[in-house]
């Protein structure tokens, strides 16, 4: 058993690394292409957890110490690639479209709970929170939420599970419905005459930015997220305990909530300045981000996963109340089949499947699919915990 704090972590540092690049080796085999690298973290940490692997207070101590100072450094790195002014070029039919997709899931969620709450045990309201951050935003909106609303790892294996299993369902459903797009259009009575113009102009603008990842690049972004992890963690710590006083005590006052809250800000306000344009924010927030799925499932076990079904069933009560929604509102704002599919899976499926379901459509779409998911980012967190929130006046928490 490791009982180390130091070698803990450089054991769950290398097993990401080790993952990772075997994917890059072997991403167009068949395994890789349905299993990603985040499923066969968690899986793997929680089958070296169930058989006690490690242990002990200097284990524990580690653990909470990289988990707490991660977290706000890797969504304030993800978040700079999240420029609003680029986002809001997409023009009113897109962003319509974008926080329909939003709002369907969060309705999902809310009357999926009404109906199905009984099922669940007390913390699922925060955990189904946790669930909406990633499916508005991502894995990283739903760690950042687990760390402000400090639910145990021990209850996170089911929310992994319907992220991973329902979404892959999802993505097959949505790629399945691109020969139906012409049919769809004509019922909702949508124009699609300025997709292709919109799409060809955004990828000849993505041309003009610099991609090269220099060290300077990374040493000036490992930098600024641990410098703003200090600062949120500081000015949470600092503004937690003047809210309570204001309004009384909630988890949304915490010092975890606050920080995340200041880290997201930052990250919002720094994308629109030069900071937005280092390249080499995405590898390095998503090696953080692995090495949190890591830390995550280090804690929880397969000896806890006995509700799975119902869980599962949960995920697409969630989907299909999303789907007939959107198709509502589809035919309401008269939004093309493209335009609702992209929609929901940068929501559903972030940055590493909506550009999938827009090259379906034709390539030059891709880019409106990239900035869709990177507007899911910015909204994830504040959804989730909005939904957290929710569910929990439900349950009467």
């Amino acid at each position: 058993m490791i009982t180390n704090g130091f070698m803990y972590i450089a054991s769950l540092t290398l097993f990401a690394g080790i993952v990772a690049s075997l994917e890059r080796k072997y991403k167009k085999t068949v395994f890789f292409t349905y299993v990603p690298t985040p499923v066969i973290l968690y899986l793997g940490c929680m089958l070296f957890a169930t058989f006690d692997l490690w242990g002990g207070p200097d284990v524990k101590l580690a653990y909470q110490t990289v988990r707490g100072h991660i977290i706000p450094a890797m969504i304030f790195i993800m978040l700079l690639r999240c420029d609003i002014v680029k986002i809001l070029k997409l023009g009113p039919k897109m962003l319509l479209g974008f926080f329909c997709a939003t709002f369907t899931i969060m309705a999902g969620f809310i009357v999926m709970f009404y109906f199905m709450k009984d099922g669940f045990p007390p913390e699922a309201a925060k955990t189904f929170g946790a669930l909406a951050g990633s499916w508005i935003g991502g894995t990283a909106n739903m760690v950042a939420i687990q760390g402000a609303l400090d639910i145990p790892d021990s209850v996170m294996g089911y929310t992994l599970l319907i992220d991973n299993v329902n979404y892959s369902i999802w993505v097959i459903l949505l790629l399945g419905t691109v020969p139906l797009a012409y049919a769809f259009n004509r019922w909702t009575r949508a124009d699609t005459r300025l997709i292709d113009e919109l799409g060809t102009r955004l990828a000849e603008s993505q041309k003009q930015v610099r991609t090269r990842v220099e060290a300077s690049d990374l040493a000036l972004l490992f930098g600024l997220g641990f410098m703003v992890a200090a600062i949120s963690e500081t000015w949470g710590a600092y503004l937690s305990p003047k809210l309570v006083e204001m309004f009384g005590k909630s988890d949304f006052f915490s010092t975890n909530t606050l920080t995340i809250v200041i880290a997201t800000v930052l990250g919002i306000i720094c994308a629109m300045t030069p900071l937005g344009n280092v390249p080499g924010s995405s590898p390095v927030s998503v090696s953080m981000l692995y090495l949190m799925i890591c830390l995550i499932a280090s804690r929880a076990s397969f000896k806890e996963l006995v509700d799975a079904p119902y869980y599962l069933l949960a995920g697409f009560f969630i989907l299909a109340v999303h789907a007939v929604l959107m198709a509502l509102l589809a035919k309401l704002f008269r939004l093309d089949l493209f335009t609702c599919a992209t929609a929901s899976l940068a929501n559903i499926g972030a940055v590493a499947a909506a550009p999938v379901v827009a090259a379906a459509y034709k390539e030059t779409l891709v880019p409106i699919g990239v900035l869709m998911a990177l507007m899911g980012y910015v909204c994830g967190t504040f959804g989730g915990l909005a939904v957290a929130r929710i569910l929990g006046m439900m349950a009467g928490a």
